[in-house]
């Protein structure tokens, strides 16, 4: 089978659909990973031994397990007890839920890594505890966090066609089923891998450009 570019160009429009459906999960992803995880680490610094421990297997357990298998508890058996979820709503749990375990690592980094005499001020200034994280620890710990979290943007961006086995309609499902109905495999699913490569080389750029930015700045 060759390559045919008239046939290329007449399946972008509906290549394109699935490129929304998978720029929409990724970051509906991204923002529940994000801060889901910042809540995760706070918790785990400010809550006693026990909470922070149940916190600490919870995060382990999901990391341990993989995110196709959680797509389908969420999506396949949480119906079983009268919760049902779309399937992009579905994805974008099963992809922040997970996520959110790694950024939270990221966070907590980040934070203990914020010199103790920043606390030791704030309590001289007798900030409360909600004013001494939001004004004082978390803005210095974010900056540096930056370029892991891009990297865990991209990753998130990158595991989008797991979402084809919830029945999402993104991009890789979108090229299957071209495929399916054409039985041409070679123009669709080249397309999605220059996609992927198109937006996920200049990401890795940026995210390395950050890294080594705030390197220079300590």
């Amino acid at each position: 089978m060759q390559w045919d570019t008239e046939f290329a160009i007449s399946i972008l429009p509906r290549l394109m659909e699935g490129v929304i459906v998978t720029i929409q999960a990724t970051l509906l992803g991204a923002v529940l990973a994000f801060t889901l995880g910042l809540l995760l680490a706070v918790g785990r610094l400010v809550s006693g031994p026990v909470p922070s421990k149940c916190l600490y297997w919870g995060g382990e357990f999901i990391r341990r397990t993989p995110l196709l298998v959680q797509l389908y508890f969420l999506f396949y058996l949480l119906p079983e007890i009268g919760i049902v979820l779309s399937p992009l709503v579905a994805g974008v749990i099963g992809i922040g839920l997970h996520y959110s375990t790694y950024t939270a690592e990221v966070y907590r980094a980040g934070i203990e890594n914020v010199d103790r005499g920043q606390w030791e001020a704030a309590r001289a200034l007798n900030y409360p505890p909600a004013q001494t994280w939001t004004k004082v620890i978390i803005p210095q710990a974010v900056p540096p966090m930056i370029p892991a979290l891009a990297n865990y943007l991209i990753t998130m961006f990158k595991e989008t066609p797991l979402l084809s086995a919830i029945t999402v309609i993104e991009l890789m499902n979108s090229a299957r089923i071209v495929a399916n109905q054409t039985y041409r495999y070679i123009e669709p699913i080249t397309m999605v891998g220059l996609f992927f490569l198109a937006v996920s080389i200049p990401s890795v750029l940026l995210s390395l450009w950050l890294e080594n930015r705030f390197a220079r700045q300590d």
